[in-house]
């Protein structure tokens, strides 16, 4: 599904438009739809360069590719990483992401002879006045934050950004990014990347970022715990468009399943058939899409100038809602998913879209669109390694080439460059 809310007050700036990229969250499942959307919005959409935009913006598993984009990893590359395995930049292992908590189910094991004491002796001063719910409570303490060990998430990325000219440090990036994270015992919103919070090392947010209560314990930065940014907001586009941007590119990968919608296709009539993990995904979905509206409303009125084009699957997307959030199994299918869809939704919307991409010095290619296309099929071999000097000077190139590309007239889409 492709929402378009048009600014209601366009400027025509004569600086180069400011183009902002919003990732929301979805775990593993969020993560893969968002790199086939990505890949055919970079192919469909002439003049637009992923890993060239004004700012970056992530939440969750958004994070990881919003990081990527800003630390110049193509979109080809990341489809490498994360779907094929072909990349030699990186060797994604998901079990790795998965490895119990063991040093958090130890220290909560070290807490139960204090919390049996503790309720033992609330039980002698107040024999009949102790509840079953305060013992539940109490023993709550003692179940671990998290089921698996985050910190293998910020070796894999610290280990990414330190290659080939890349950076770990918000600072000495060329385009702004901001990686969302929730302080646990504020509940607030806490933009890494932003000023006071750019020191923290870019793997080491996104680890914050992605820290799904349940599944990942809070992670320390400084003397504060952080949690998953979803629990506050579900894309965050405020951050790219109080950075300026003019236009902005959401991606929301979780939303609400509509039985009725999907009546047609022999769908099951309730979703409570499902079960309790059907049931939990519809409220989780449901709340994120009800804040990601309200966001939306917000931005209409105080960023009226700017243009926001979002991208989420359709409400009776049962692939999507069906499959596991949390899997890996299926990821190079639910990146083709997701890279047909959107491929088809430009399409579809194409009267819409071209005047507003127009604006911004972008326009959609139709003819590229009607070809049937596969986003794996579509890759091509892996680069071959290269020294950090060699990538020192591509990086050196496409500065050059970036400069050069911002120089020509606003409304003068690039060129249509060959399929990386």
């Amino acid at each position: 599904m492709l929402a378009i809310q048009a600014a209601s007050a366009p400027q025509h700036n004569a600086r180069p438009t400011r183009i902002g990229l919003a990732v929301a969250g979805g775990g593993p499942l969020g993560g893969m739809y968002e790199l086939g959307a990505l890949r055919a919005l970079e192919e469909a959409v002439v003049g637009l360069a992923p890993t060239r935009l004004h700012v970056y913006v992530g939440v969750s598993s958004g994070a990881f590719i919003a990081a990527g984009l800003a630390n110049q990893l193509s979109m080809a590359e990341m489809c490498r990483i994360f779907l094929t395995g072909e990349s030699h930049q990186a060797q994604f292992r998901p079990d790795l992401f998965v490895q119990p908590a063991l040093s958090e189910y130890l220290r909560r094991l070290w807490r139960i002879p204090g919390v049996l004491l503790e309720g033992a002796a609330e039980f002698a001063r107040r024999p009949l006045h102790v509840s079953l719910s305060d013992n539940l409570g109490r023993l709550g303490r003692l179940l671990p934050t998290g089921l698996f060990d985050n910190q293998n998430i910020e070796a894999f990325l610290r280990d990414i950004f330190s290659r080939e000219g890349r950076s770990n440090d918000f600072r000495t990036l060329t385009r702004k990014l901001y990686v969302i994270a929730v302080e646990l015992d504020s509940g607030k919103a806490v933009r890494f990347g932003g000023a006071g919070h750019d020191a923290v090392p870019i793997s080491r947010a996104i680890q914050a970022s992605a820290a799904l209560p349940g599944l990942y314990p809070p992670v320390r930065i400084g003397d504060k715990l952080y949690v998953d940014g979803a629990l506050q907001r579900t894309l965050h586009a405020s951050a790219a468009l109080d950075e300026g941007a003019d236009l902005v590119i959401g991606i929301n990968p979780l939303v609400p399943f509509d039985t009725a919608v999907a009546e047609g296709q022999g769908r099951r009539a309730s979703l409570a058939e499902g079960g309790l993990p059907a049931v939990l995904s519809q409220t989780f979905r449901a709340l994120l899409q009800s804040r990601m509206q309200a966001g939306l409303s917000k931005y209409a009125h105080k960023y009226a100038a700017a243009d926001i084009v979002l991208f989420e699957p359709n409400a009776d997307d049962a692939q999507m809602f069906f499959s596991n959030v949390f899997s890996y199994d299926n990821r190079v299918e639910v990146a083709e998913h997701a890279y047909r869809t959107t491929r088809s939704d430009l399409y579809a919307r194409r009267e819409a879209l071209q005047p507003l991409l127009a604006r911004h010095g972008l326009a959609l290619d139709e003819a590229e669109l009607q070809q049937p296309r596969s986003l794996i099929a579509g890759l091509q071999p892996a680069p071959a390694r290269t020294t950090a000097t060699t990538a020192r000077l591509r990086r050196a190139v496409a500065e050059l080439e970036e400069t050069v590309a911002e120089r020509l007239p606003r409304h003068s889409p690039a060129p249509r460059a060959a399929r990386p």
